[in-house]
């Protein structure tokens, strides 16, 4: 199977999991989609957004010496879009519904990304 199939098979599974997510998308850090379970026009500025978000992210981190990214959460009134460390070259952006359990989200958001780390370490 390609990387790309095994990614998405992995945000395949994350909706099966957890109901209130809508879709997912995989990047590199620089912004490139890897996998996308979104529309392409919403995969593709999700996916450039995530690796902006994930530099700043990871430079407040530096700054306040509180160690390396893991997740970001951002809580909207019309659901929450988590950004997730997938190893040190993909970022994992998940978006999910209003009434979504948050730490649900997060535990199956993390075992998501470190799944598609495994597939992306494979690949290289």
């Amino acid at each position: 199977m390609e990387p790309t199939h095994e990614i998405l098979e992995e945000m395949r599974l994350l909706r099966e999991r957890t109901p209130d997510v809508r879709g997912s998308v995989a990047c590199t850090v620089d912004g490139l989609q890897v996998a996308c379970d979104l529309p392409d026009e919403i995969g593709e500025q999700a996916a450039a957004l995530a690796a902006a978000l994930l530099a700043m992210s990871r430079r407040m981190l530096i700054m306040t010496q509180h160690g390396a990214f893991e997740e970001t959460l951002i809580s909207g009134t019309a659901g929450f879009v988590a950004f997730y460390a997938a190893g040190p070259t993909v970022v994992l952006t998940v978006l999910a519904g209003p009434g979504a359990n948050v730490g649900l989200l997060r535990l199956e958001g993390r075992k998501t990304a470190a799944a598609v780390a495994a597939v992306a370490a494979h690949k290289q």
